[in-house]
C-alpha cells in the first residue's frame, strides 16, 4: 500500500491519462514496491530486454540514475568529501546527481559480442546476471510476447540466485508471466502498442521510486 501522497498521485496521473492501464493497477503498485524495497536494502535493480525493449532498459536505467522530475542531493558523505577536494572537487559537487542503481543488461557490446560467439547467445543476460547479480537484487525484464529466450534465461538464473523478477510484458505474458514474482502485462498484442503503453508504466515507477527516495 503506498503511503506518500506524492508516490499515490504519480501512479493515480498515469491511470487518469492511460486508462486502459487501469486494469493493471495493482500490479503497477506491486513492481513498485518491489524495486523500493530491493533500494532500500542497497540492491540493484538490471534490466533486459531485445530491440525496442532493450532502448526501453537504457531509458529506464538513465531515469534512475539521473534526476529525473526532481532535483537529487548527493549522499552526504560523499558530497562533504568532495567539498574538501579543492577546485576540482568543487566542480564536480555543482553538477554530480543522485542516483539509484540500475543496470542495463542490454549494453557492454565487447562481452556480448564475444560471449555470443562463444556460446549460446540466448545466454548473454543470464552470464551478466550470473556475475553481478546478488540474492535481494531485482530483474526487470521486457519482452513484448514474453517469450524472449534470452529474457527467460534471465529470468531462471535470477530465480536460482535469490532475486526477483519483474515482468514488463503483453498479450498473455507468455512464458515470463511464469517465471515472474510480478507481471504487468499490458491489455494489447500488437508489438508497437504493447510498447506504447510500456512508456507510461515505466515512467511512472521511475517517478515513484525518485519520489521515494528523493525527497
Amino acid at each position: 500500500m503506498i503511503e506518500k501522497a506524492e508516490t499515490k498521485a504519480i501512479l493515480e496521473e498515469m491511470i487518469a491519462r492511460y486508462p486502459a492501464l487501469a486494469g493493471v493497477r495493482g500490479n503497477v503498485e506491486a513492481a513498485f514496491e518491489t524495486v523500493k524495497a530491493c533500494f532500500a536494502r542497497g540492491g540493484r535493480l538490471y534490466l533486459c530486454g531485445n530491440g525496442g525493449s532493450s532502448s526501453d532498459c537504457e531509458h529506464i536505467a538513465g531515469e534512475l540514475i539521473k534526476s529525473f522530475k526532481k532535483k537529487r542531493p548527493l549522499e552526504k558523505t560523499f558530497a562533504q568529501n568532495l567539498s574538501n577536494m579543492g577546485d576540482e572537487g568543487a566542480d564536480m559537487l555543482r553538477d554530480l546527481e543522485g542516483g539509484l542503481p540500475a543496470i542495463s543488461l542490454c549494453g557492454h557490446p565487447g562481452l556480448t559480442s564475444a560471449f555470443s560467439n562463444d556460446k549460446n547467445p540466448s545466454l548473454v543476460f543470464a552470464q551478466q546476471l550470473s556475475v553481478f547479480g546478488r540474492a535481494g537484487d531485482v530483474l526487470l525484464t521486457l519482452s513484448t510476447s514474453g517469450n524472449s529466450r534470452n529474457c527467460v534465461y534471465a529470468a531462471i538464473a535470477a530465480r536460482a540466485m535469490g532475486i526477483k523478477v519483474v515482468f514488463l510484458g503483453g498479450g498473455n505474458g507468455g512464458k515470463l508471466k511464469e517465471q515472474a514474482d510480478v507481471s504487468v502485462v499490458v491489455p494489447e498484442t500488437e508489438t508497437f502498442k504493447v510498447q506504447e503503453l510500456h512508456l507510461p508504466v515505466y515512467h511512472a515507477l521511475c517517478a515513484m521510486l525518485e519520489s521515494e527516495f528523493f525527497a
